[in-house]
């Protein structure tokens, strides 16, 4: 059995790499993706996710996720299967006490709040944009103390 967060991940990849502009078309891609829900899970799913619509380069409105301005779509996309086998982490930088985590877009804000919700004592507060986080770090904080904690919340997390 699929759990929802695997769903949501899908629907997010879904969302980001094909112009759907129905439910009926998003309820097909998740089925074709092996999740079969209802019209009102799917509902409930992209008001979670804070799914809006928008026009595409062609007129059409399609669902786009939030705080993206331009949704770059793929010509050959992949099955969201094989996109997130790649994880949403791209970078992690360091700069005194500050503490930046790149992300694909569309992950920084999920990725944040797990952080936050992680209650890291060395971290003094997020703030988490489309594809970045900013995190203010403690001035005494080890760096690689900051890169152990992160790695409970992010896999495969290198600096």
């Amino acid at each position: 059995m699929k759990t929802k967060n695997e769903r949501m991940e899908t629907l997010k990849m879904l969302i980001s790499s094909m112009e759907l502009g129905s439910q009926d078309e998003v309820l097909k891609a998740l089925s074709k993706e092996g999740f079969n829900v209802t019209q009102a899970t799917l509902s409930r799913d992209l008001k979670q996710l804070k799914v809006a619509k928008a026009a595409s380069m062609n007129g059409r409105y399609v669902y786009v996720l939030p705080n993206e301005t331009m949704y770059k779509r793929i010509t050959t996309p992949k099955t969201a299967k094989e996109m997130l086998q790649f994880p949403g982490f791209v970078s992690l930088n360091f700069s005194g006490n500050m503490c930046i985590v790149k992300t694909r877009p569309g992950y920084a804000s999920s990725i944040a709040y797990n952080i936050d919700n992680c209650n890291i004592p060395e971290f003094l507060g997020t703030i988490a944009g489309d594809d970045t986080i900013f995190i203010v770090i403690k001035e005494d904080a080890c760096k690689e103390v900051i890169v152990e904690r992160l790695s409970d919340i992010i896999p495969n997390i290198r600096w």
